[in-house]
């Protein structure tokens, strides 16, 4: 597969539940193979722009062999809804937000719940799909973070393995096609 395939995961401050998010479907992607897939995240503000990942959620990944040194929070950039294909919000404020700043209709179509690709609550309302911030809490809560973001990693690599062979037919269907003159 050659085509390319953008997400991106949105939390507040981009220090615990985006970049869990991101670095787990990062390295989901990896080992199914699935090299068109490109994953980041950001936050909704700027709180937290310029500093690492929190130590809770940076020791959780590194007891699944994740390496989470390189990240470096930002915020939300508008020009992404451009650039992304799909955007994954973490939680219910994220999803308000993402969707009030949707500049048109195409880029509302790619905003989405991260849970609502977890077969336990994808058919629930967007408001019962939430991954409550815990940064407030201790490493009970970034474990039930983690577990709640792994339930709906199996369904996001197999949407955006559906996406790539969409785009790859798309394109070599396209090209198949060609009207030669017959002259």
């Amino acid at each position: 597969m050659s085509s390319q395939y953008r997400i991106i995961a949105v939390c507040t401050g981009n220090i615990c539940r985006s970049p869990m998010a991101e670095l787990m479907l990062a390295e989901a992607f990896r080992a199914e193979g699935l090299t068109g897939a490109v994953v980041d995240s950001a936050g909704t503000t700027a709180y937290e722009s310029g500093r690492p990942i929190d130590p809770r959620a940076a020791r959780k990944l590194t007891a699944h062999n994740i390496a989470s040194n390189r990240h470096v929070a930002r915020e939300w950039r508008p020009e992404w809804f451009a650039s992304r294909d799909l955007i994954l919000a973490l939680d219910v404020d994220h999803y308000g937000w993402l969707r009030q700043a949707a500049p048109d209709r195409e880029s509302l179509a790619k905003i989405r719940m991260l849970r609502s690709f977890d077969p336990a609550v994808a058919d629930k309302d967007p408001l019962e799909q939430g991954i409550e911030d815990p940064w407030y809490g201790g490493h009970t809560d970034f474990d039930t973070t983690w577990n709640l973001i792994r339930a709906s990693v199996p369904g996001i690599v197999q949407h955006v393995r559906t996406e790539l062979l969409r785009q790859d037919g798309q394109r070599h269907g396209s090209e198949g096609q060609r009207v030669r003159s017959i002259s």
